[in-house]
């Protein structure tokens, strides 16, 4: 593989390890420092990143989900000068001979961190059913609900003992992630903005208070639960109450709040919703939650695509690289699987009213984490337009498989839907050259 970095001969003084770099210092010249920022210190955060590592499974994902399907050419792969680019620039990444559109100066940066897909390819070219399809690596159902990938995370992988939900929306969209056939135990927790306190967390009375409410809640449900045990169980009532009890007085729920971080580490992710999502989901990671699914929406750009482009990457450009640079300098990132992805690409060519449509027969998804490779690019799509030939595409399903094996969960496991029917967890392979 080629080096990573322009200066090989940097060598790192003997003194210093390489995680004991002042992570805010070094956020905040991600902060502002813009395109060189990528200095001394930041390569020498790099020189061991060209191999993932070769331990243990990676025990969490955060799923940045782009809702409305960004164009792959305005995003990580410009095919810049050629007629589909539609004047589209390109910029350099930090992984000589590969290229971002341009607007993602900060992502470019951390390229060798990240592995990158070209060629992914869906059967599903709605909103709804490419969302789904994309989310649990199957086509939809009309007879049961495939659970997504968060869902399949928290049920297939140990309980870590935390107090608050393992699988957590930010910001979500009209298409929350599922537990599906794994029971609503396993839906994505939804929450917003993480700059408000999340909702319904503060008793609105004193503490004795709402210890006895409890007590009496117990005595009444008791009363109700005689000869209809197997109904109460079924609702899950009693666990939910349970549970939101641990939660609202758990020290944990501290994870959530993004107004602990010094001012320079939030700045770097950006002072936008989705980017305190970001940061949330890294800090909620830290605290042994499985999956985080944060939202960033807007990409459905039939009109004025390029302007709506502009507009996203400038939400989701230091959000995502603050986010890759800080897992990284946390030492999460070896633990934890990162994938950014909209639920289809948009088409080569551009529209009377300026905008691309819906586009499932080629696009890319950005990744990194675990086992995944440092710096890779899998695939490409065709500079003329065209589809991605079929022996070279790469399924949404490969890409569970992928993701699952990484995270040391069998994707041939099988789970049970109604009516007794067997169902795998993934029906795909995994991605060749995706995973060590």
């Amino acid at each position: 593989m080629e080096p990573l970095i322009s200066r090989p001969d940097f060598q790192a003084p003997s003194t210093l390890p390489q995680h004991t770099l002042d992570r805010r210092m070094l956020l905040r010249a991600v902060t502002f420092g813009g395109v060189s920022w990528l200095t001394t210190a930041a390569n020498l955060l790099a020189r061991d990143d060209r191999q993932p590592p070769q331990g243990r499974p990676a025990q969490s994902l955060i799923m940045i989900w782009l809702a409305g399907g960004p164009s792959q050419l305005e995003t990580f792969d410009p095919h810049s000068g050629t007629k589909i680019a539609a004047g589209t620039t390109a910029i350099d990444t930090s992984r000589p001979g590969v290229q971002f559109a341009a607007g993602y100066d900060r992502l470019a940066e951390q390229m060798q961190h990240m592995a990158l897909v070209r060629n992914v390819v869906s059967k599903e070219g709605d909103h709804e059913r490419g969302t789904s399809a994309v989310k649990t690596g199957y086509r939809p159902d009309p007879t049961f609900v495939h659970p997504s990938i968060g869902a399949i995370c928290c049920h297939q992988l140990s309980d870590r003992r935390i107090d608050i939900p393992r699988h957590i929306s930010i910001l979500p969209g009209r298409f929350p992630s599922r537990g599906g056939i794994l029971g609503s135990q396993y839906d994505a927790f939804k929450t917003g903005d993480p700059a408000s306190k999340v909702a319904d967390t503060v008793a609105r009375v004193s503490a004795d208070r709402q210890r006895q409410r409890l007590e009496d809640r117990l005595i009444v449900e008791q009363a109700f639960a005689r000869g209809r045990a197997r109904q109460v169980d079924a609702t899950l009532h009693n666990e939910m109450v349970a549970q939101a009890s641990r939660m609202m007085s758990s020290e944990q729920l501290k994870a959530f709040d993004v107004s602990l971080e010094p001012a320079e580490v939030r700045a770097a992710y950006g002072e936008t919703p989705f980017g305190r999502g970001c940061l949330a989901a890294r800090r909620l990671i830290g605290v042994g939650v499985r999956c985080v699914e944060v939202t960033l929406d807007g990409w459905d750009s039939h009109v004025n695509n390029h302007e709506i482009h502009a507009r996203r990457a400038e939400v989701l450009d230091p959000a995502l690289a603050a986010l890759i640079g800080d897992l990284h300098l946390q030492g999460l990132l070896d633990n934890t699987l990162v994938l950014c992805t909209g639920e289809f690409g948009r088409s080569p060519e551009v529209n009377g009213a300026g905008g691309r449509d819906h586009w499932p027969h080629g696009f890319s998804m950005l990744l990194a984490g675990g086992r995944l490779p440092r710096g890779a690019v899998i695939g490409e799509t065709d500079p003329e337009g065209g589809r991605v030939k079929a022996e070279q595409a790469i399924a949404v399903a490969d890409i569970h498989a992928t993701l699952l094996t990484a995270l040391g969960i069998d994707p041939k496991r099988q789970v049970i839907a109604p009516l007794g029917r067997p169902v795998k967890l993934s029906e795909g392979t995994v991605v060749p050259g995706l995973l060590s």
